[in-house]
């Protein structure tokens, strides 16, 4: 997606008197990093839009089996948080409620007399009601709790209990996985975010774009005579490690968790947003080398080359993960 980037331009001549000192970065990518700073389940910065972040911390402890991060997980699969959102099959508003299941669980959240499927202050407050009141009802059956309520939620609480966990179907144990992968981008680690196996990889292959011009939803094909935009540049370097990543900026930023500033390792993909409080205005985004920069397609006129990371349009970055990557739900279902 394109960038207007206004910052510092790094020309190839002083970047290549530095290079060496970046790849070096590339292949000393697995380190120690900084912990977490509580033991609560914390959400990550920038992970949730601000409007909605109050709501998912308070609203997420409701009970033992689920907590803020897997309730966003949950929103963000469902919705992408849109709160117009509805399905074909009807399901309505951020939470996805089918009608006849909010007539049965909906609650009045914000307490303004009213139980509006569409209002998220309504719609969150619910949706983490329904899913204690499911692990309420498995609250007896062995294995991990948060499990199977989601297997409950996915499949019905009598499929759990029928089974004496999650049951064998691959529909229900995929949307599990998917739900517990995905909570990992929304927590605020708290503890070392472990390196990703494939960065170096990623890194070479966009080491060897460095001076191809910039294209508009460029994917680096034949048809676009080898050019990239910024996401279509990220999703072709992590292609060729065998990671699949969505084609939009936005998109890719729930891809695996998110390290600080301070704990960026090579590889890891850097975002920028309009607006640093809400992930839906991230408009760019470009891979960490090390040193405080990037290599990334910036806009128009412009070619593949480094850049320095620090601007005041930074949310933040994620450490892309296969298991997170295959979690995100497909475009068109948000």
């Amino acid at each position: 997606m394109r960038k207007v980037w206004v910052g510092v331009t790094v020309t190839f001549g002083l970047m290549f008197s530095s290079v060496a000192a970046l790849i070096v970065g590339t292949y000393v990518v697995a380190g120690d990093l900084a912990g977490g700073r509580d033991g609560g389940v914390r959400l990550a910065r920038g992970t949730v839009p601000a409007s909605y972040e109050p709501l998912v911390q308070r609203w997420g402890h409701l009970c033992g089996a689920i907590n803020p991060a897997l309730l966003a997980a949950q929103l963000y699969q469902e919705s992408g948080w849109n709160p117009n959102a509805q399905s074909p099959a009807g399901a309505v508003g951020i939470a996805q409620f089918i009608p006849g299941t909010w007539a049965l669980h909906g609650i009045d959240g914000n307490k303004d007399g009213r139980r509006d499927i569409r209002d998220p202050e309504d719609a969150i407050p619910s949706a983490a009601s329904y899913d204690c009141s499911l692990a309420r009802h498995v609250k007896d059956v062995p294995g991990d709790p948060t499990h199977n309520m989601l297997a409950s939620y996915n499949a019905g609480a009598y499929a759990v209990i029928k089974y004496r966990g999650v049951p064998p179907y691959a529909e229900t144990r995929n949307y599990v996985k998917t739900i517990t992968t995905l909570a990992a981008s929304f927590r605020a680690p708290d503890r070392p975010v472990a390196s990703s196996r494939q960065a170096a990889g990623a890194i070479y292959f966009a080491q060897n774009q460095l001076g191809t011009p910039y294209r508009w939803g460029g994917d680096g094909t034949a048809a676009d005579d080898g050019r990239f935009d910024c996401s279509g540049l990220t999703k072709a370097a992590y292609h060729s490690v065998g990671i699949e990543l969505p084609r939009v900026a936005n998109d890719q930023w729930n891809a695996g968790p998110h390290p600080r500033r301070d704990e960026l390792r090579p590889g890891d993909l850097v975002f920028f947003a309009y607006d640093l409080g809400d992930p839906r205005t991230i408009h760019h985004v470009g891979i960490y080398v090390g040193d405080g920069y990037m290599i990334n397609a910036p806009y128009t006129g412009a070619v593949v080359r480094f850049d320095k990371i620090d601007s005041p349009d930074y949310i933040g970055a994620t450490r892309v993960t296969a298991d997170g990557a295959k979690a995100l739900p497909a475009p068109d279902a948000v």
